[in-house]
């Protein structure tokens, strides 16, 4: 073989090779755009806007143990029962209650997380990025839809995250969850979307986006991103059956979440629409014998006397097909429509009775509150328009049984927290202030004149009862 060949085979060769690494560059850059690889970028600029959550509670007093002739048990009998002994988790010191994660909202230290993450918490340490940690004030909580929001001081501007618009949520599309999964800080899972406006049992008025992203204890809280980095929901949930990811998670959408925020800020709660209806699905079977040509809308079960459905002369048999403009393909999607309305305000409604369509205005009500009866607008109660912060209401039989007290209880409701001096020690809806500033209250009246008269810049004693346990607050009214 001549020299000028083998040259010629060389110079082949080498173009050849030249070709092929084109386009293997080219199959990577074409992966880039198509978003597979992009995890990487999007960690970096996302996550130190991502907090570490952990709770503490208060110990509990030791337990006490005793044999057949009243002595108490030897510690090794402690043991054998699986008593905690004292240095196991009954010393004086504050003992961590769960784990978490959640993500700074704003500059000056708001920060998302489920309420499940801090509920019945004594205090909340939130660790930032730099690994420096800040004592978290709860600013409001609501346990229908599982969020909670924070307040951390801080002598800097803090990172925040960038909200998206989960309306534009897709399935299909990857997103990425960043997290603290068993206190592993700072881990990222990926996956794509599954499904959109899931209603689970327990939570029918949140529409939740479903998806295959890995979720475990810990990453709950945190924050759903899309490839562009921004948020789209907080992971809140999973599906499973052994305990542990089976490869159904659900996000609560971002704009359900930033809606519920301007009111926790606010007033430290969230108001929902109320209906007053019982709704089931409709089902083939259901359908034909309605006249339906197929399967959809919400069946009317039954309705509250006096409610927003019975004003508007709504009837069992009817078939909400439409709220307020959106139309209700399933049962599911009525209560999450109806919620995010405010009260007192009227849409309008379609339905369907005896085959035939009919239109509607209603106004809406205001959704009960499941835990505390702050429902209520009949009875005595003041105005949340005083230095306290605090809407109180006089306990009656129907606050006795939602609230389980004894009839010897006396005292006052919280059924409504603003921002005012209370705000900073806790004080939430459903509890009892029995005693404010050494002076017992158990009208309304008595409650007003005491607070007229607390003194300024000087600490303050409150007696409240929580969950049926008595104890004092205290707090300072500024100059």
């Amino acid at each position: 073989m001549s020299r000028t060949t083998t040259l010629f085979r060389r110079f082949f060769l080498s173009i050849v090779a030249s070709m092929l690494l084109l386009q293997t560059t080219m199959v990577q850059a074409s992966s880039d755009a198509d978003g597979l690889p992009g995890f990487a970028s999007l960690f970096e600029k996302a996550s130190p806007a991502v907090v570490n959550i952990s709770t503490l509670s208060k110990p509990k007093a030791r337990q006490q143990v005793y044999g057949p002739g009243g002595e108490e048990l030897p510690e090794i009998f402690r043991r054998y029962f699986g008593i905690p002994l004292p240095d196991e988790g009954m010393s004086g010191r504050n003992q961590p209650m769960s784990l978490g994660s959640g993500f700074i909202i704003s500059p000056d230290g708001y920060i998302l997380t489920n309420n499940h993450v801090v509920d019945g918490a004594d205090q909340i340490i939130v660790r930032l990025s730099d690994r420096s940690e800040r004592a978290a004030e709860l600013i409001g909580s609501d346990k229908r839809s599982d969020l909670a929001l924070l307040k951390i001081n801080s002598d800097r501007s803090l990172p925040v995250v960038k909200i998206g618009n989960s309306d534009r949520v897709k399935p299909g599309q990857w997103v990425a969850a960043i997290g603290s999964p068993f206190n592993f800080e700072y881990s990222i899972t990926k996956g794509i979307v599954s499904a959109l406006n899931r209603s689970l049992p327990s939570d029918s008025y949140v529409p939740f986006i479903q998806t295959d992203v890995p979720i475990n204890p810990g990453n709950s809280g945190g924050p759903l991103f899309n490839m562009q980095g921004e948020v789209i929901g907080i992971n809140s949930q999973i599906f499973t059956r052994s305990g542990g990811f089976m490869g159904l998670s659900f996000a609560i959408p971002v704009d359900h979440v930033m809606w519920a925020v301007e009111q926790l800020k606010e007033k430290g709660y969230v108001t929902r629409g109320w209906l007053g209806v019982a709704i089931q699905d409709v089902d083939r079977d259901l359908a034909e014998s309605f006249g339906l040509e197929k399967p959809k809308g919400a069946l009317v079960s039954q309705v509250v006397p006096g409610g927003p459905a019975d004003k508007a002369k709504l009837h069992p048999g009817d078939i909400i097909i439409a709220f307020n403009g959106r139309t209700i393909t399933n049962s599911g999607i009525l209560p999450m429509s109806v919620g995010v309305v405010r009260p007192n305000q009227k849409v309008e409604l379609e339905f369907v009775r005896n085959g035939k369509r009919k239109t509607v205005d209603v106004e809406v009500g205001q959704l009960p509150d499941e835990n505390t009866g702050a429902e209520k607008t009949s009875g005595k109660q003041n105005s949340d328009k005083n230095p306290l912060g605090v809407q109180v209401a006089e306990l009656d039989d129907d606050y006795r049984t939602k609230l389980r007290l004894e009839k010897d209880v006396q005292g006052l409701v919280v059924v409504g927290v603003s921002r005012g001096a209370v705000r900073s020690i806790g004080l939430r809806q459903g509890d009892i202030i029995t005693d404010l500033n050494n002076t017992s209250v158990s009208t309304v009246k008595q409650f007003d004149r005491v607070v007229s008269g607390l003194p300024r810049n000087r600490s303050i004693s409150m007696r409240v009862i929580r969950g049926g346990n008595p104890g004092y607050l205290t707090f300072r009214l500024p100059e």
